[in-house]
């Protein structure tokens, strides 16, 4: 066997046997984008897009006539009590209320027995991991092309076109937070589900504490030690 036949026999072999080592790759999922809940305005967007979709499934099940009651997450008929409620909950609670009001929906202050409720869940999630988000592929690529065109430009467009690829690439490599929430909305009639929405954000991990009810205080033990003995 020549000694070139024998390189390639051994590049083969190489090839085939890393080939068996490999395990699937992890891959990312498709470009999407997701919103981030950081200001009360943006819960009120949330409550007037549910409250437009309770409004729309109770004029097409014909509910026309029937009174809706906002329960609160905690689960209680009226009110949350002490430590039992949280900023988001007590601030949706009063905005979905004012817009189905404003939709015309009958809605009651105070649990009825022939009136609909509509629940609502937060469930916050943390996530330990660092997440990065980094340039599209291709992204960098377009930005330097993009450049290179401009490089026989004026001055002035050639700082344009830097500023420009300089802004993308800071909008598009960001570190994430590690908290999300998961808001679903629902009402259910006679067993039976006749609306329900669930809804993804983004929060600012210093803000977590606005999605869930604050963790109680340890208790703590007091004991005391009682010394005997005689003073001489």
């Amino acid at each position: 066997m020549s000694r070139y036949a024998l390189v390639a026999a051994l590049l083969v072999a190489v090839t085939m046997f890393a080939g068996c080592l490999r395990i699937p790759q992890p891959t990312g999922y498709a470009y999407t984008k997701q919103q981030k809940m950081q200001a009360a305005h943006h819960w009120q967007v949330l409550a007037n897009d549910v409250a437009s979709q309770i409004n729309t499934e109770l004029i097409n099940r014909e509910y026309l006539v029937t009174p809706v009651y906002v329960r609160h997450s905690c689960g209680l008929p009226d009110t949350c009590g002490k430590g039992e409620t949280f900023p988001f909950d007590e601030g949706f609670n009063d905005l979905l209320v004012s817009q189905l009001v404003k939709f015309g929906v009958p809605t009651r202050a105070a649990k009825e027995e022939d009136a609909l409720v509509v629940d609502y869940k937060v469930q916050v999630l943390y996530h330990q991991a660092n997440r990065h988000q980094w340039l599209q592929p291709g992204v960098l690529t377009a930005l330097t092309a993009g450049i290179v065109v401009f490089r026989n430009a004026p001055g002035e467009i050639l700082a344009l076109a830097t500023a420009g690829a300089v802004d993308a690439a800071l909008a598009t490599t960001v570190v994430n937070g590690h908290y999300e929430v998961i808001i679903t909305t629902s009402i259910v009639d006679d067993n039976r589900y006749i609306m329900r929405s669930s809804n993804i954000y983004y929060i600012n991990d210093a803000d977590f504490w606005h999605y869930q009810q604050a963790s109680p205080a340890p208790e703590l033990e007091l004991t005391s030690s009682h010394y005997s003995g005689s003073n001489d």
